[in-house]
């Protein structure tokens, strides 16, 4: 047996003799390879700390974390479009982007959870608000960048008209200048556009390329380039007309880099101002208590969260109303996940899917066709089964929520009797600390008394002031006067009856419903806004129409069909009526343009309508469009006049929205409670004053 244990042993010594041999050769290896990868970085690797490396890293935690995946992704979207296929460079400012929001964010969340840290309610509506402020911030930053491209479009066309003048040729022209390492995001588009004029089928790359630019005016400058590349260059007025094209474009640019300056200005703290009421709440409720001490009972009492809840919604809707105001006539790019968001992962639900479309209008209906226009006239890219779950959900919520804070309110009531100090305010001032000491102890025995009877029907003041007389529950009036019982068993059964009437009655859950309805509503008004602000933006989009005609005018072998492809591909306000007309364009162009013209009512777009119509059968387009050459001075300062008008408009509403939750704060929740309750202590003083 000793012999058979001596075998294993040895045995067991050699296995692990064998496996210390293969792991030593392992690690040989190991460290090998190790030493020639450390040998190639050697001369790439940065020998200090790297932000490039930092950011890179960021970008995949930052993919790896689920709240955060949802911003990252959005940045990305819209980044990719301006740093063509440069995956590093896209990924580096996505990462920045976000990284500086949150330095923002995370101090305003801890200063938030600070000021509201005895107000839970206050503090996680904050908190959920504070999601939709990451928008803003990241949005800022992102335009930005964008309105970085548009600079160098203006120095990048200023540095073709050198470089055409040079090599007469569009495509040699765009090459030259496209390897300009001064402007790196104007260079990348500048070379894409040069594949699309050199590949074999450049009219199919550039269709390719229009739904990927980053705004109109590149969309228009590789237009004009492929025509004029196609179709040649000529002299009009013993200049280029490609030269005269890109001035054009050029003036059209520098006219939108000034309206977005503008409008940066106007309303880059009105988005800050609306936001500040929220955190100034606790703050002015806590300043008011500590000074007046009557106004405890309103700002600690169910009239004070009542008022905190409306002016919490009125900040949410003007935030909300401020930022649509903003960025309506804004060139950036939809970032939205339109494939498969979470209300079209919430409809393929059959059962959630059946009820949606109930409510959904049937097709061909009066009603489906007027939600149906006014998702056109706003924009909306969104499906109007989208529409029905955001207003459903957006019901459902509201009328919870409603019921969950009104029997909160209900409950911040009745704690307040058990708990609020029972004793007569000073009018100024709060109460010394033996005073409110023996205020607690008054409410604690009221709170023995309420507890003994709250529950008893047909209850008499009589009956608890004979229970203070006797001492049965309590000895704090066993030797009180008759005077002093009665005044407290009236106080007490005051109490009582707060308590016993304070819960959920038919009419809040009324008032729930019509919140709910409202809310339901809410997409709706919503699509109306939105729609109203986009009839602001007519004009200015009618001159882009003005300018493209321009640029096309006097390009050989441009008829009116193309001209039409060109205002769609530009339009937005207009993009449905000339969408249809160019579907209907070769069942006859006059009848198409007719069609058109009776769908849309702006008087400007009519007058270019008939133009077409002219250039259709009796004259050519440049006779057509005559008055934009000779007049282009007195059109380019009606744009500039167009454009203050505008600015001047969406800052006057802007203004009023921004505001308004500011007003509400010191008004209705500052100055008007300091008022009223002052007023009604000192009525109730003079008239104790008058019965003694």
């Amino acid at each position: 047996m000793s012999q058979d244990i001596l075998l294993y042993m040895m045995g067991g010594v050699a296995a692990l003799l064998v496996a210390i041999i293969i792991a030593y050769i392992y690690i040989n290896k190991n460290n090998k390879d190790k030493k020639y990868i450390n040998q190639l970085q050697a001369g790439t690797k940065e020998s200090s700390f790297s932000m490039e490396v930092m950011y890179q890293k960021l970008y995949m935690f930052y993919l790896k974390t689920p709240f955060l995946k949802r911003y990252i992704l959005k940045l990305r979207r819209r980044l990719e479009i301006i740093n063509l296929d440069d995956e590093y460079l896209t990924r580096n400012r996505a990462s920045k982007i976000l990284t500086k929001a949150l330095l923002i964010i995370i101090p305003l969340t801890i200063g938030i959870i600070i000021l509201t840290s005895k107000n839970l309610l206050l503090m996680c509506i904050l908190l959920i608000f504070e999601v939709f402020m990451v928008d803003t911030v990241i949005d800022g930053m992102v335009d930005k960048i964008d309105n970085n491209l548009l600079k160098q479009q203006i120095h990048f066309f200023s540095q073709i008209r050198h470089a055409y003048n040079e090599f007469n040729m569009v495509e040699e022209a765009i090459y030259q200048t496209a390897q300009d390492d001064d402007n790196p995001e104007m260079s990348r588009q500048a070379e894409k556009i040069y594949e699309v004029l050199i590949s074999n089928d450049p009219e199919s790359e550039l269709e390719k390329y229009y739904d990927i630019a980053p705004n109109s005016y590149l969309k228009e400058f590789a237009g004009v380039s492929y025509l004029t590349k196609e179709f040649g260059d000529r002299k009009v007025d013993g200049a280029s007309l490609y030269l005269k094209n890109l001035n054009n474009i050029t003036q059209e640019m520098q006219l939108e880099i000034l309206k977005r300056d503008k409008l940066n200005y106007v309303f880059q703290s009105l988005s800050v101002i609306a936001i500040v009421p929220m955190l100034a709440i606790e703050p002015i409720k806590n300043w008011a208590v500590s000074q007046f001490s009557f106004t405890a009972s309103f700002y600690q009492g169910k009239d004070g969260m009542l008022v905190q809840i409306l002016l919490l919604v009125l900040t949410f809707v003007c935030y909300i109303l401020t930022r649509k105001l903003k960025d309506n006539g804004s060139t950036s790019m939809n970032t939205k996940n339109t494939e498969n968001p979470w209300q079209e992962k919430l409809y393929r639900i059959k059962p959630i899917k059946k009820i949606v479309d109930l409510f959904i209008p049937k097709e061909g209906t009066k009603e489906n066709r007027k939600i149906k226009k006014q998702m056109k006239d706003a924009a909306c890219k969104d499906k109007i089964e989208w529409i029905y779950i955001n207003r459903l959900t957006l019901c459902i919520v509201s009328f919870f929520v409603s019921l969950f804070l009104f029997s909160q309110l209900h409950q911040i009531t009745i704690n307040n009797v058990y708990t609020d100090p029972t004793t007569t305010y000073d009018i100024i001032g709060a109460m010394t600390e033996k005073a409110q000491k023996s205020a607690m102890e008054l409410t604690q025995s009221d709170n023995d008394y309420i507890n003994a009877f709250k529950n008893e029907a047909n209850l008499k003041q009589d009956k608890i002031a004979a229970a203070m007389k006797s001492g049965r529950i309590n000895d704090t009036y066993s030797h009180a006067k008759d005077a002093e019982i009665e005044k407290a068993a009236e106080r007490v059964i005051g109490k009582i009856g707060i308590v016993n009437s304070e819960y959920l009655s038919w009419v809040e859950v009324l008032g729930a419903m019509v919140i709910a309805m409202i809310a339901y509503m809410a997409p709706i008004l919503m699509l109306i806004f939105q729609t109203k602000m986009r009839q602001l933006e007519m004009e200015d989009e009618v001159m882009q129409f003005q300018t493209i005609i321009l640029m096309l005018m006097r390009i050989e072998r441009v008829n009116v069909e193309i001209i039409l492809e060109w205002l769609e591909r530009y339009a937005n306000i207009f993009k449905d009526p000339l969408s249809k007309c160019i579907n209907n364009y070769e069942s006859g162009a006059w009848e198409a343009l007719e069609a058109m013209k009776e769908d849309v009512t702006y008087e400007d777009f009519i007058r270019i309508i008939q133009s077409l119509q002219s250039a259709v059968e009796k004259i050519p387009i440049k006779d057509a469009f005559d008055e934009l050459d000779t007049e282009r001075d007195y059109y380019q300062a009606k744009r500039k006049e167009s454009n203050e008008r505008l600015i001047s408009k969406k800052g006057m509403i802007g203004k009023g929205i921004g505001f308004a939750p500011m007003v509400v704060l010191f008004v209705g929740y500052l100055i008007v409670p300091l008022v009223f309750i002052g007023l009604s202590s000192m009525t109730d003083s003079f008239n104790t004053l008058s019965s003694m």
